[in-house]
């Protein structure tokens, strides 16, 4: 009797324990449950604040797309080839081709402009003067020929080598001397392929000798020092027949002085003798 007593007691006890904590369960699940509830948008909003960070900082100038100004550069240099073949006078020395399509008979490759300036081709006995004329213009000429002979000509005329155009660059340069113009050239570029202007030569007071209609020469003042600094743009661009100049600066006189002198008397200028 006594020992179904105390189970009794230990049977009530352990029921009032698992009571207790069935009635603590949901109040830790509902606090759990909040707490994660209250993180959740707390995360959010430091996301929605980095991507408004980011969203809103500048992008350096350094990675901004550069194709759009590659394509510029591009089209400009492409521009000013056409522009120096379009206007390109024809003369001796001087490879052109003319091809008259579906006719390979009439066509012609690399013919050499002689000094007479009169090229011949096939039922064109007498040939086509094209001496001071630009390829469209000999194109038309031979056009004009053929169509006694072809229905409909169509002909084009293509320059393969320029060695008639000339100019030269004299004074304290590199390497002066006389050059073809097988492309447009610009002074700085062409003082360039000249070896580039000597310590001796003066930038600033560069000019380029033209010849007028009247036959006169007239100088056209480039400031090339200023181009180099960006301060002018590099917009003279030559014509056949210019001569670039480049005088000598000061240290040009003073090495003209000096060469003259024995070298005892070259020290003597700086101890106060002479």
């Amino acid at each position: 009797m006594k020992k179904l007593f105390t189970q009794t007691i230990v049977l009530a006890f352990a029921l009032s324990i698992t009571a207790g904590a069935l009635g603590q369960a949901p109040t830790a699940t509902r606090q759990r449950r909040t707490a994660a509830e209250s993180i959740q948008p707390a995360a959010a909003d430091q996301t929605a604040a980095s991507n408004q960070q980011a969203s809103t900082t500048p992008v350096p100038a350094d990675s901004a797309p550069t194709g759009r100004a590659e394509t510029a550069d591009e089209t400009e240099i492409v521009q000013n080839y056409n522009n120096f073949f379009n206007t390109y006078k024809l003369g001796p020395e001087d490879v052109v081709s003319v091809t008259v399509f579906g006719q390979d008979r009439y066509s012609r490759q690399g013919i050499k402009i002689p000094p007479s300036g009169r090229i011949s081709l096939a039922l064109i006995p007498d040939g086509i003067f094209v001496s001071g004329k630009t390829v469209d213009q000999v194109a038309e000429l031979i056009k004009k020929r053929y169509d006694e002979y072809i229905i409909e000509p169509q002909v084009s005329v293509s320059l393969d080598q320029a060695g008639s155009y000339r100019y030269s660059v004299i004074g304290d340069v590199g390497q002066p001397g006389i050059r073809l113009m097988t492309r447009r050239l610009s002074v700085t570029e062409a003082l360039a392929e000249a070896g580039g202007v000597l310590q001796t030569g003066d930038k600033k007071k560069i000019y380029v000798l033209r010849k007028q209609t009247n036959g006169n020469l007239t100088p056209i003042p480039v400031n090339v020092a200023a181009i180099y600094r960006g301060q002018a743009p590099d917009s003279l661009y030559l014509l056949p027949g210019d001569q670039v100049v480049v005088p000598g600066n000061k240290w040009k006189t003073f090495d003209k002085i000096t060469s003259f002198l024995p070298i005892l008397s070259f020290a003597r200028i700086f101890t106060g003798g002479f």
